[in-house]
């Protein structure tokens, strides 16, 4: 990966289905040195999912939610789809990745990255199945931060080259710590020019960001080139402080 690489977390939402003549292949993802590490984790969610009781506490599943543990214990012969298309949710709706065109699929799959708890990075492009798993959850021997922290972080380190644009939340962060990485802090600025920090709708603007690097093909290799980007498309992105703030309001609507 060469320019910008985007870090984005998963969504616990995913779209059902996908190609049932392509199943998963742990070597054909991206950062494919994983494998061994992705095993163990696909090992231990299916130990955890096979009964209901550990499922519900492992996992943290809810009454409506509860049987996507038996995704965990289908993975390998489960339809796959990419990852962009795979996960929905807040984040990933203003992406709108399935009726998007095949060059702004391209970008995404070159310089996008997810941070999957149970496949660790994967390229937007990666076919996955669905599957049940987040950066809290409790799986038997394996502690997920401990597990994929260290491999994270060489194979990120390895495979970047120019601006990491860390979009990640904190807990997906600390399944794969990036040195260097520029994190984002999501804002909405009122009347009077008080910054207010962006919770659950701080993905919505995340997306939309996302979407409109696609759409336009961006070319990025730093923070100001980041800058002069976002200017040009009516975006605002800020140095505050020792921190960047992107303005919530200046992403509604995306244009195309």
């Amino acid at each position: 990966m060469t320019g910008l690489t985007v870090l984005l977390p998963p969504s616990e939402t995913k779209r059902e289905g996908g190609d049932t003549k392509r199943t998963l292949d742990l070597g054909s993802l991206s950062f494919p040195e994983l494998s061994d590490e992705r095993a163990a984790v696909i090992t231990a969610a299916r130990s955890v999912s096979s009964e209901e009781s550990s499922a519900r506490t492992a996992l943290k599943l809810g009454p409506k939610s509860v049987s996507e543990r038996f995704r965990n214990l289908v993975l390998e012969t489960s339809p796959t789809m990419p990852a962009i298309d795979r996960y929905t949710g807040v984040l990933y709706d203003p992406l709108d990745a399935p009726g998007a065109d095949a060059a702004t699929r391209a970008w995404w799959a070159q310089h996008v990255v997810v941070q999957s708890a149970m496949f660790g990075p994967i390229g937007a492009g990666d076919l996955v199945p669905a599957y049940r798993l987040s950066h809290d959850s409790r799986l038997p021997g394996l502690r997920l931060p401990a597990h994929w922290a260290e491999r994270s972080a060489e194979v990120l380190a390895a495979r970047a080259d120019g601006l990491v644009l860390d979009l990640r939340s904190e807990g997906y962060r600390t399944l794969g710590p990036v040195d260097g990485a520029v994190p984002v802090r999501v804002v909405s600025v009122a009347g009077d020019s008080r910054r207010k920090a962006l919770n659950h709708w701080n993905k919505t603007a995340k997306g939309r960001l996302v979407s409109l690097l696609g759409r336009t093909g961006a070319d990025i290799a730093s923070m100001p080139d980041l800058v002069a980007w976002a200017a040009e498309h009516g975006v605002v992105v800020e140095a505050v402080g020792d921190g960047w703030d992107l303005v919530a309001e200046s992403l509604e609507p995306v244009a195309a």
